[in-house]
């Protein structure tokens, strides 16, 4: 089933559909919207397909979760502590520990960069995962580096 750009509506209008859709064994393709997921995912450009949540999540999986609050974020899985797990975006810094596994809503098993699919299974993109997150700490020291140059020498 496919939930596409065009058609903008809220996840939460949407929810009780999917979930009945991944309870039936189906997929769901959605287009995330946001920046926390460059470079991975660029906005209005990629989408992922949803699968219903297996029962055990592990480290670079990327869920669909909600929060208390009812944000829903598809971030990803860096660190899984016991009945918890510390969550964040490709493009931040700053981790969301304490996510629960009963605020899963979906498990990103594919996403379609532009018009191409990849598999998260796909080898490339373990490498990816691996790569990014071990350089995350030093993707922030850059970014920080280089604003204060700008500010500092503008």
């Amino acid at each position: 089933m496919d939930f596409y750009k065009n058609k903008e509506m809220q996840l939460e209008q949407v929810l009780p559909l999917i979930v009945e859709q991944l309870a039936l064994g189906k997929t769901v393709r959605f287009y995330p919207r946001g920046v926390s997921m460059l470079p991975l995912l660029r906005e209005n450009i990629d989408s992922v397909v949803l699968a219903s949540v297996p029962p055990a999540l592990k480290k670079y999986d990327l869920p669909l979760y909600r929060r208390d609050d009812g944000q829903f974020i598809l971030h990803r899985i860096v660190r899984v502590e016991g009945d918890t797990y510390t969550c964040m975006g490709d493009n931040q810094h700053i981790p969301e520990p304490g996510v629960r596994r009963d605020q899963m809503v979906a498990l990103v098993t594919g996403f379609y960069r532009g018009d191409r699919y990849h598999r998260v299974t796909e080898p490339g993109y373990a490498i990816y995962c691996r790569v990014h997150c071990a350089v995350r700490s030093l993707r922030h020291l850059w970014r920080r580096g280089k604003n204060w140059l700008r500010r500092h020498l503008a």
